[in-house]
């Protein structure tokens, strides 16, 4: 239930979202559901076999220290600190250090997708697409990159055969790849252009960094209740109750502003 839980919350991943999005509404161009279908999942695919890479080298990585309370301590503040960032950007969008795609990094997305949209054959359509979902991942990893460091520590900490390590992570990959392949399924039936909205956005920001700040929390002083499923189910109902309510009174606080404006120009 906990790989479930936040493999999901992992794979709303605005970064993600935002460059998928990007190369679809430009692939509308083409017309052609076929070649939609096939760049789209080349790309989801790409993603996931890179997020298991990374994946499997942070568990090498903490079955090798082994279970060392200090890495626990070490990984909780961590998820802390990266919570709160996410935390941040949603109060402040892009004010100060932010785990976003960096805006001088988007011209060259920009261009490689544009490159592979405009490719002369299907070949090198592919492996356009296999160099953009590498060069995309690269910039992934920042937005959510203290969800795979949680659970890989946390898997490490179950005292699993090698297998059921390994199985575990590929269950984390593909509810990860979920999303994005329900993405390429609605464009591919509607060939539909679609982008994420800076408000969406900063949403899944708020949701990811609640959740992740509450795990680095029990990870920090209670690691050993994450053993029970009830823990999974509360975190992920207080992230959302929080995030709801953060939504409405954000909005409420921009309609009382709005009702000012117009009062003072009346």
């Amino acid at each position: 239930m906990l790989t479930v839980v936040l493999a999901g919350l992992d794979a709303f991943n605005p970064c993600a979202f935002f460059v998928l999005l990007f190369l679809l509404s430009l692939m509308t161009h083409l017309r052609s559901r076929g070649r939609m279908a096939l760049v789209g999942g080349v790309f989801v695919l790409c993603s996931g076999l890179v997020y298991f890479g990374f994946m499997a080298a942070w568990l090498n990585l903490f079955l090798i220290v082994g279970y060392l309370p200090l890495v626990t301590t070490g990984a909780g503040l961590v998820a802390v600190l990266i919570g709160a960032v996410s935390v941040k950007d949603f109060v402040w969008f892009k004010e100060g250090f932010s785990l976003s795609i960096p805006d001088q990094a988007k011209p060259g997305l920009y261009d490689r997708t544009r490159a592979l949209v405009n490719a002369a054959s299907l070949p090198a359509m592919l492996v356009g697409t296999v160099t953009l979902a590498l060069a995309a991942n690269a910039y992934e990893l920042l937005c959510t990159a203290g969800f795979p460091l949680l659970f890989t520590r946390i898997l490490t900490l179950a005292e699993l055969s090698a297998p059921a390590y390994y199985a575990y992570l590929a269950l984390y990959n593909a509810v990860y790849v979920l999303p994005l392949l329900a993405i390429v399924t609605a464009f591919v039936v509607t060939l539909g252009a679609r982008r994420l909205t800076e408000s969406e956005g900063r949403t899944l920001k708020l949701l990811s960094g609640l959740m992740m700040l509450s795990l680095g929390l029990v990870l920090l002083l209670a690691p050993e209740a994450l053993n029970s499923p009830l823990t999974a189910l509360a975190l992920i109902a207080a992230a959302l109750g929080a995030t709801v309510l953060f939504g409405w009174l954000i909005a409420h606080a921009g309609r009382s502003a709005a009702g000012r404006d117009r009062g003072i120009t009346h």
